[in-house]
């Protein structure tokens, strides 16, 4: 791995795994941005996972974003029995930042040479702080692009299947904690009402759920409210006594001090690498609190764009893929429950009779 650019410290790089096949990290041209595409596996095929656009403190904390959740593209890719393997692309934006709209043009074309000088090893999508629309500038510099808006010939953004996969998932974690599907009655607490948390939220409240919702964004209350909604503070939400957590913002949330907080009985959501540390899955699993691992619930977006950008692909076939999560989510919880295990070690050993099946002999 090349440093490209200047910094004070790398205490965020300090203690991570570096099991990654290609790591490049570059400042753009024209945005003058530090970008970083990490290619953590290609393996099962070209490494597939967004592109985040999102402030950091600094430079070396959006290098290190980008390593854990390319590592965790690879996991994801691999348990939804995809021939992909995992990458992550992530722009430094440094904090108090605003992009004005030329800006971020010139940054997703910074973006698009980066990947097109990887040689087709990555292809990227949209992710947070990015959309279809920022995909589409992106193709104007590399064809190893998906995810572009549908006037452009594409499939559009992946948040609707994101949700439907989520969702899929909440109805196996309420089957093995109830033995019943039911979602009518149920209490269930989210954070997060971005694309995909506002979509899954809308959904749970049409099925009869009682919803607690709280989002860094004050302005998603009146969208809580039209739910019938209860809203708390972000700080908050994790105390609220309920039957499911359910985190669909940005990763981390699962501390040991939330873990020790949480008042539910399972926690399945859209956000990636929920577990601030690894260990957490030992701590919730000691505390009977059944946790869906994060990589397998959220992977409806990535099933999507993978099969939805195929030939004359099958909706359909499609959208039984993406509700098929809910089967793979319970086959882990059943793993885990047989074999005396986590479920986070349930959901890795699935990842990796994919990867180690396609070894090299």
């Amino acid at each position: 791995m090349t440093l490209t650019h200047p910094t004070t410290s790398l205490d965020a790089l300090i203690g991570l795994p570096f099991t990654h096949e290609r790591v490049l990290i570059t400042t753009g041209i024209r945005s003058g941005l530090v970008i970083t595409v990490a290619v953590h596996s290609t393996r099962l095929g070209q490494a597939l996972g967004g592109a985040r656009l999102w402030q950091y403190e600094n430079w070396t904390d959006a290098v290190a974003d980008a390593l854990r959740l390319s590592a965790a593209m690879t996991l994801k890719n691999a348990a939804a029995g995809l021939n992909l393997g995992g990458g992550k692309s992530v722009i430094h934006v440094p904090l108090g930042t605003e992009l004005s709209e030329a800006e971020r043009r010139d940054v997703m074309l910074d973006l698009g040479d980066a990947i097109e000088s990887l040689d087709g090893a990555y292809m990227t999508a949209e992710d947070v702080g990015t959309n279809a629309e920022s995909m589409a500038i992106v193709k104007e510099r590399t064809d190893h692009v998906c995810g572009l808006p549908a006037a452009s010939g594409g499939v559009g953004e992946p948040a609707d299947a994101t949700a439907a996969g989520v969702y899929a998932s909440v109805l196996a974690t309420l089957d093995a904690l109830f033995g019943s599907r039911e979602v009518s009655g149920r209490h269930i607490v989210i954070s997060g009402l971005g694309q995909v948390g506002g979509r899954l939220a809308g959904e749970l409240a049409a099925a009869g759920a009682r919803l607690t919702v709280s989002d860094v964004n004050l302005g998603k209350q009146q969208f809580a409210a039209g739910l019938g909604a209860t809203w708390v503070p972000v700080d908050e939400v994790h105390h609220v006594p309920a039957d499911l957590f359910v985190p669909c913002g940005l990763g981390g949330v699962l501390t040991a001090r939330v873990i020790g907080e949480l008042n539910v009985l399972g926690v399945v959501g859209a956000a990636n690498n929920q577990l601030a540390q690894p260990e957490g899955a030992a701590q919730l699993d000691a505390r009977g609190i059944l946790w869906a691992p994060d990589f397998v619930v959220n992977a409806g977006g990535v099933i999507y764009l993978a099969l939805a950008s195929e030939p004359n692909a099958d909706r359909a076939v499609v959208a039984e893929r993406v509700a098929a999560i809910g089967d793979v989510v319970a086959q882990i919880f059943t793993d885990a429950r047989e074999q005396g295990i986590t479920t986070l070690a349930a959901a890795e050993r699935l990842a990796a009779a994919r990867l180690d099946a396609a070894r090299p002999r």
